[in-house]
C-alpha cells in the first residue's frame, strides 16, 4: 500500500448540509507543482466550490489552496479556476444534468489516490430550509436513542 493512497485532504461539509446528494464521481484535477505541495501540507478549502461545464471541460471553481510558503514567484492564485479531468461523455452527461431545474455540480471532497490528487463531484439538488430542519430534528432523534441505548446496556 501507498503511502499518500486514499487519504482526504478537504472535505465539503457544507455540501451535505444544504444539497441531496444524487449521484457521485470521481475526477482529476490539474495543478501547478506548488498547489500540489500545499495540499501535502492539507491546506485547501472546499467550503464554496462549485462546478462548471463551459466549451466542453469541466471547470472547478471557488477551490481555495493556500500558497506555498517556499513557492516564491511560482505560486498561483489561490481561488484560481482549475481544469478537472473526466471522460468527454461524463462530462458531456454532467452538462446536462447541470442544465436540469434545480441541481448543481458539488466538489464533496478532495483526496489522495496513490500520488495524485482526486476530486468527488456530486449532482446535488438544493435542500430547502424545511428539509433541512428534519434532517436536523432526524439527527437529534437518532442521537437520543443511540445515547439511550448505551445508557441502558443494550445489545444488538
Amino acid at each position: 500500500m501507498k503511502k499518500n493512497d486514499n487519504r482526504n485532504i478537504a472535505q465539503n461539509r457544507k455540501a451535505y448540509h444544504d444539497y441531496y446528494v444524487n449521484e457521485t464521481m470521481e475526477a482529476g484535477i490539474e495543478l501547478c507543482g506548488t498547489e500540489v505541495k500545499s495540499l501535502r501540507h492539507g491546506q485547501a478549502n472546499l467550503k464554496d466550490a462549485w462546478c462548471g461545464v463551459a466549451d466542453g471541460e469541466l471547470w472547478l471553481n471557488g477551490l481555495h489552496i493556500s500558497p506555498y510558503e517556499q513557492g516564491n514567484i511560482f505560486n498561483r492564485d489561490p481561488r484560481r479556476k482549475r481544469r478537472l479531468l473526466m471522460h468527454k461523455r461524463e462530462i458531456a452527461r454532467l452538462g446536462s444534468a447541470a442544465r436540469e431545474d434545480g441541481l448543481a455540480l458539488i466538489p464533496l471532497s478532495l483526496y489522495w489516490k496513490g500520488s495524485r490528487v482526486k476530486v468527488s463531484v456530486g449532482i446535488c439538488k438544493g435542500k430547502k430550509l424545511y428539509d433541512k430542519r428534519e434532517a436536523a430534528a432526524e439527527r437529534d432523534a437518532r442521537r437520543d436513542i443511540d445515547r439511550a441505548k448505551k445508557e441502558s446496556g443494550f445489545r444488538a
